[in-house]
C-alpha cells in the first residue's frame, strides 16, 4: 500500500494557502521513499497508460511522460483524491480572493463528474522520465474548459544519486512587472504544490491575478522521474 503522510496534508488548509500567496509554490513531504519506488515500477507497465508524448516530437523539450489510463493505479488514485479536499479548499478561497463565481465540489468524484459533463473523460495523472540532456519547456496543463487551479508535482527519484541537474522550474508574470523564476530541487518523494494556471498576488490595491508557467531544467546526469497529479481530466 502507498504511504501518503497525512500529517503533512492536514495543515495544508492554512498554512500552505498563506505559503502560495507569497511565493509560487510550496513543498510537501508525502510519500516515504520505498512508496516512491513502488510508483516508479509503474512506469514500464504497458497497461496503466493511454498514451506516450515524446517531448522532442511536439517541440516540449528532451523526454518523455504518459498519461494514465482507467482504472488508475491504487497508488495514484489514493493520492489523488487524498489531495483533492483540502485544495478545493484552498482553490475556493482563492476564487474568492480574485472576485470569481467559480466554486469547486468538496469532493473529486464530484469534480470529475463537471469535467466529464463538459466533454473531458481522460484522466490526467502522469509519469515523466528524463535522460541525461532532458528538460521541459515553460507550460501550463491546461486541458479544456474546466481547469483545476492547483496540481501537485511528486519526486520518484534522489538528486544526487540518481540524477543531477533537472530542478522544477516555476515562472511567475506579474503584470507590469519582469517575471520571477523558482528553481527547485525535489527531493525522493516530496511533493511540490504549484499553480496550474494563475494565482492571487496581493498588491497594494488588493489581489490581482499572477500567471504562471513551470517546466524542468536540463538534467546533466543520470535518470530523473517523476508523478504528476493533474485533477481535472481531459477532452
Amino acid at each position: 500500500m502507498l504511504e501518503i503522510d497525512f500529517t503533512r496534508l492536514f495543515g495544508l488548509r492554512n498554512v500552505t494557502a498563506s505559503q502560495l500567496l507569497q511565493s509560487p509554490a510550496a513543498a510537501l513531504q508525502l510519500l516515504r521513499a520505498h512508496p516512491s519506488a513502488e510508483v516508479v515500477a509503474l512506469y514500464a507497465d504497458d497497461r496503466r497508460f493511454r498514451s506516450r508524448v515524446d517531448m522532442a516530437r511536439h517541440r516540449f523539450g528532451l523526454g518523455e511522460y504518459r498519461y494514465f489510463d482507467h482504472p488508475l493505479p491504487p497508488p495514484v488514485a489514493e493520492l489523488r483524491e487524498a489531495l483533492y479536499a483540502p485544495l478545493a479548499e484552498i482553490a475556493n478561497r482563492w476564487a474568492g480572493l480574485l472576485g470569481d463565481r467559480t466554486r469547486f465540489p468538496a469532493g473529486l468524484d464530484d469534480f470529475l463528474a463537471l469535467c466529464h459533463r463538459k466533454g473531458q473523460r481522460r484522466p490526467t495523472p502522469l509519469m515523466l522520465r528524463y535522460e541525461t540532456g532532458g528538460h521541459n519547456t515553460l507550460h501550463q496543463d491546461v486541458y479544456g474548459e474546466v481547469t483545476f487551479p492547483l496540481q501537485v508535482v511528486i519526486g520518484l527519484s534522489a538528486p544526487g544519486e540518481d540524477y543531477t541537474g533537472g530542478e522544477l522550474v516555476v515562472v511567475e508574470q506579474r503584470p507590469r512587472s519582469q517575471a520571477r523564476a523558482t528553481a527547485i530541487t525535489l527531493a525522493r518523494g516530496e511533493g511540490v504544490l504549484i499553480a496550474t494556471r494563475e494565482k492571487p498576488a496581493r498588491g497594494a490595491r488588493g489581489h490581482y491575478r499572477a500567471s504562471l508557467r513551470h517546466g524542468v531544467s536540463t538534467v546533466t546526469s543520470g535518470t530523473r522521474s517523476t508523478l504528476g497529479i493533474i485533477f481535472h481530466d481531459a477532452p
